[in-house]
């Protein structure tokens, strides 16, 4: 299994994205959510979109490998969604957030796991007010809370610059690729 993470905004979907253009049989795990999918999002693609009373019954059923609170919204990956994978003999790939990353590792200490950061902080920045889907003191929200979460990328097995989303991209194969041959 391998975890990705880092801050909202460093790219980490659009490196998935072209990583399971390159290894097409890796298994991405959907994570479920409580905020609102933004255009162009399906559920079940994206996330699993769920309102607040489910995601929380689904916590007390303990169906979550992992959940965090976020930015105002619960997030966490679904125990089934890494099992299917896993029992199928695929390797599965989580984005998830710090926290939810501490919480894999703590579990499942041989997951491989990846931080991808921002070459900058005023290009994350960039990021957030490009998306147009967050008010400005929410992005300022986010990029604390960047800030603090690239002060433990040091916790992560590996640390990716996403600069370029292909050259992240060809970084994090050769990382999985690498780990295949080691396994």
């Amino acid at each position: 299994m391998f975890v990705i993470s880092g801050p909202s905004g460093a790219g980490k979907g659009t490196v998935i994205g072209l990583v399971r253009q390159r290894l097409p049989h890796l298994v991405t795990a959907v994570s479920a959510t409580t905020r609102t999918p933004r255009p162009g999002e399906a559920d079940g693609r994206e996330y699993h979109f769920m309102d607040e009373a489910r995601f929380r019954a689904a916590v007390a059923a303990g169906d979550f490998l992992e959940w965090a609170e976020y930015s105002g919204h619960l997030y966490g990956t679904l125990r089934s969604e890494v099992e299917a994978g896993l029992a199928g003999g695929d390797d599965v790939i989580l984005e998830i957030e710090l926290q939810g990353a501490r919480s894999v590792r703590r579990s499942m200490p041989e997951a491989v796991s990846v931080f991808i950061v921002p070459p900058s902080t005023s290009e994350l920045e960039q990021r957030l007010r490009g998306r147009g889907t967050e008010t400005g003191a929410a992005i300022a929200r986010r990029l604390g809370r960047a800030e603090t979460e690239m002060a433990a990328a040091h916790e992560f097995r590996h640390v990716v610059i996403n600069d370029d989303a292909e050259r992240a991209a060809d970084e994090v194969v050769a990382i999985i690729e690498a780990q295949r041959k080691d396994a």
